[in-house]
């Protein structure tokens, strides 16, 4: 007979765990453990076994921060020698940033951690929680994962491709620039040349520390000359949303001494594209080109989620500012296409 897998879910608060009080819809572990242990499929023979720890305190995910980052991961260091796989229960609103996190700050993991979560409550009787509970924890107990995911509606996505995509569908989420890593149907089907081999070497944790990084999105009429107070010695890194394939607007002149100078300064300039689809490629075009002349490093592919979570990474390494800009280029755990 084959030994059942062990599952730890991770429930970190959100909308798939709140329940109806005076005040709204808000997080009652009690509660939500008492709707969880009404679930047959939970306890049926075919699921893997599985255990919950709950964070303190529950939150929404709009207030998730480096702090959650790392103590997501402490938790599952702390666990990861008993538990085959891991599945977080999480708010949906920064749920890519997270997976995105992790993805980073699991250095040489082999086992599938799964982020999940839900549009409408567990404990509404029109839900599509249920579904995804059950079926990250199936996904958690296969061999085939070997990363960090995100389970919602139906579809298996890696965690650092991911971008919210929908505040009210219940497919909530996409994979722009990837393809999904499995699809449930009447059966769970994965696409094995999507999924990231096994890794080499001893699993470690690499915590994060909450360095300073900031997000501008260009838009058509922006006076650059406004964001030159934020851009000090303080500011470590900063990913700028361009149009395109990296483009500015023509009339920039303000903003390359600043990106010069920012990065003379030593802070990272990584550009990502406001397109979903597509990539990053500094000096295809000429008004990308003067990005690249001031320092500014291509993202290619990556989500603005990723970028944020990379170099929170890369600095928590405490890498030299060439070393940054050089793995910023480079895939390291499947965020770009190369």
């Amino acid at each position: 007979m084959r030994t059942k897998k062990r599952i730890l879910v991770i429930y970190t608060g959100g909308t798939i765990g709140m329940v109806n009080t005076a005040q709204g819809y808000a997080p009652r572990k009690e509660a939500f453990h008492t709707l969880l242990d009404s679930l047959p499929e939970l306890h049926a023979d075919a699921m893997p076994l599985w255990d919950i720890v709950d964070m303190e305190p529950l939150l929404d995910s709009s207030n998730i921060t480096v702090v959650e980052w790392n103590r997501i991961g402490a938790l599952i260091a702390e666990h990861h020698a008993a538990y085959d796989g891991f599945v977080i229960l999480h708010g949906t609103d920064t749920m890519a940033y997270t997976a995105s996190a992790l993805s980073f700050m699991l250095r040489n993991n082999n086992k599938p951690v799964i982020l999940t979560g839900s549009q409408i409550p567990l404990c509404e009787i029109r839900n599509d929680a249920r579904d995804n509970i059950v079926t990250a924890l199936l996904i958690a107990a296969c061999d085939d994962v070997h990363e960090v995911c995100l389970y919602f509606g139906g579809r298996l996505l890696r965690g650092n491709r991911t971008i919210k995509y929908s505040a009210d569908d219940l497919i909530a989420f996409e994979s722009p620039n990837y393809p999904a890593l499995a699809e449930a149907g009447i059966s769970i089907r994965y696409n094995r040349a999507a999924l990231l081999p096994p890794c080499q070497g001893s699993f470690s944790i690499q915590p994060m520390q909450n360095t300073p990084i900031g997000v501008i999105k260009v838009f058509p009429g922006i006076q650059f000359e406004l964001f030159d107070s934020i851009m000090t010695e303080r500011l470590r890194g900063i990913v700028i949303e361009t149009f395109g394939a990296g483009n500015i607007p023509g009339h920039a002149n303000a903003l390359l001494p600043i990106i010069r100078r920012a990065s003379d300064n030593g802070t990272i300039i990584v550009v990502c594209s406001q397109c979903p689809h597509g990539t990053v490629l500094l000096g295809a075009y000429e008004t990308s080109s003067a990005l690249k002349d001031a320092g500014a490093v291509s993202g290619y592919d990556i989500t603005t989620e990723a970028a944020v979570a990379k170099l929170y990474y890369l600095f928590s390494r405490g890498l030299s500012g060439d070393s940054i800009r050089s793995r910023m280029e480079r895939n390291l755990r499947g965020e770009i296409t190369v």
